[in-house]
């Protein structure tokens, strides 16, 4: 059946990837098969609602931003993300699919741009990347790497020397654990490091706090 199990949909600006700052309405799936030591969204892990893809369409065109992130929990352990993701490209939306990178994003629909991430170390979840999504990004994907630790900044650097990841796409986004490690000192590290990492700072933190909904 064409449902999904949804925790919250709600406008709010994107605080992350090269889209942020623009309004978005966010659709948040309930749901994932990862348990990250830093991770923000663990109410989203159980309970949810059972909708339509026609419903959570509606829902969507009520706010009238023309911008849509997919995200969870883990949006791609619920089969029936694959065809809501399309329905918005249809509709005309400009799509943005936030992933853990522990599934296969093969058969998203190419319209749509992949926020694809690979854990580090302090996530206790690094074993779990699925290396051969990268064979299936496009320049217009996006890698993030969540530092948490001078260890997680290290192997995120090796990771791109080892796999070549500009090769895959030219946007890899770092960001630094909330209230974890300061943002200045990751900015310090990525200069230090050569590497054209491009610094995100969870802009919709920075103003409404680690709070559900925004």
């Amino acid at each position: 059946m064409n449902q999904l199990r949804i925790t919250e949909i709600f406008l709010s600006l994107q605080g992350e990837s090269t889209f942020v700052g623009l309004p978005t309405v966010f659709i948040r799936l309930t749901g994932c098969p990862l348990r990250c030591t830093y991770c923000d969204s663990a109410y989203a892990f159980h309970g949810g609602q059972l909708w339509t893809v026609q419903r959570v369409v509606e829902e969507t065109a009520k706010f009238g931003a023309r911008y849509v992130t997919v995200t969870g929990g883990e949006p791609l352990a619920q089969p029936s993300c694959l065809s809501l993701l399309t329905r918005l490209c249809d509709d005309g939306y400009s799509v943005s699919l936030e992933t853990s990178g522990a599934l296969p994003i093969m058969n998203v629909d190419s319209r749509v741009f992949r926020i694809v991430d690979l854990k580090t170390p302090s996530s206790a979840e690094s074993s779990r990347n699925l290396w051969s999504n990268l064979d299936y990004l496009t320049s217009k994907d996006e890698i993030k790497f969540v530092i948490g630790t001078r260890e997680d900044f290290e192997w995120a650097v090796r990771m791109v020397e080892d796999y070549q990841l500009f090769k895959f796409t030219p946007t890899l986004l770092m960001s630094p654990v909330f209230n974890k490690i300061e943002v200045k000192e990751l900015a310090d590290w990525i200069l230090s490091s050569k590497q054209p990492f491009r610094l995100q700072i969870q802009l919709h933190k920075l103003l409404w706090g680690d709070t559900p909904g925004r």
